[in-house]
């Protein structure tokens, strides 16, 4: 059993799941990291490195806790290289319901006790179409950056068995994490409420209503944000806000609908922190100042 209660795999190791991967290590889970972009594994692994080894300068980890966790996390390229029967397994691929539901169906496969999308939009009752065991499936939606984050938000399926909702709630409590138990609805609570707002600083920046650094700093000092939604919006990747966004226009109509600026912004690879150029410029991971938004539909300012 102890291994069993030990195990964890996640399938996916863009931002989040390397997020996710960097905390269960943490916890002392054996992580197993699940990647069939050999390249992507291979970054993946370089950032949890850099991750621990700030940690250490920080004073945040000893040298050996840091090279306890990066023994715990194996690369995986498949899911047919993990054991079964681990404790948790936990999708974190793009926000695509036919990619997610056959990731979920082959992670299902290995019996984990607990098995969990980190989705950010998509309803849990339609990921688990095709399961066979929907009881032990329901949403757990870390948030950006996983490891400074506190919040996970539980999302409990229709099928999703009381026992599962109470297994996952002491898995963010040994993550570090503060759940909260929410109904499956499309964007659940934080993607409905934070995308609402993002959208609309991004159509307030192609209306010439103020620069992105000026909209950021009056949520920041006026609502006490702790950070702006358009710094926000490129943190979380641009390509992920409108995956979310069109999946909540699906669901609720128009008033979720991507402004262009947006679907320009990812049509021309600009995905906010991680290609570099988003609302602001990014370097080595850290804002360099304002991105020249001329030439794109509505970026051009006032």
């Amino acid at each position: 059993m102890s291994e069993r209660r030990e195990r964890c795999v996640v399938v996916g190791a863009g931002t989040m799941g390397l997020g996710i991967a960097y905390v269960a290590a943490g916890a002392g889970h054996a992580v197993e990291l699940v990647e069939v972009d050999r390249e992507r594994g291979a970054a993946a692994l370089t950032r949890l490195g850099e991750l621990w080894d700030r940690a250490v300068g920080r004073g945040k980890l000893t040298a050996d806790e840091a090279a306890a966790n990066r023994a715990r996390v194996t690369l995986r390229a498949a899911l047919t290289e993990v054991a079964p029967e681990p404790a948790v397994a936990i999708e974190a691929v793009p926000e695509r319901l036919d990619l997610k539901r056959a990731v979920l169906r082959d992670a299902e496969a290995l019996r984990p006790a607990l098995l969990g999308s980190n989705t950010s939009s998509i309803p849990i009752g339609e990921l688990a179409e095709g399961l066979a065991r929907p009881e032990r499936f329901l949403g757990l939606h870390f948030f950006n950056p996983v490891w400074a984050m506190a919040l996970l938000e539980v999302v409990v399926g229709p099928a999703t068995a009381e026992e599962t909702t109470a297994a996952a709630v002491a898995l963010a409590g040994r993550l570090g994490k503060d759940p909260v138990v929410v109904r499956d609805m499309p964007g659940f609570a934080t993607s409905r409420l934070g995308v609402t707002l993002g959208l609309e600083a991004i159509r307030m920046v192609a209306d010439g209503v103020a620069d992105p650094a000026d909209i950021d700093k009056a949520m920041v000092l006026g609502y006490r944000h702790p950070v702006g939604p358009l710094e926000l919006t490129d943190l979380v990747g641009l390509d992920v806000r409108l995956d979310i966004a069109r999946t909540l226009q699906a669901a609720y109509g128009d008033r979720f609908a991507p402004p262009p600026l947006l679907e320009a912004m990812v049509a021309a690879g600009r995905l906010g922190r991680k290609s570099g150029q988003g609302f602001y410029r990014w370097v080595d991971g850290k804002r360099a100042g304002a991105a020249d938004l001329a030439g794109l539909p509505g970026g051009g300012g006032r």
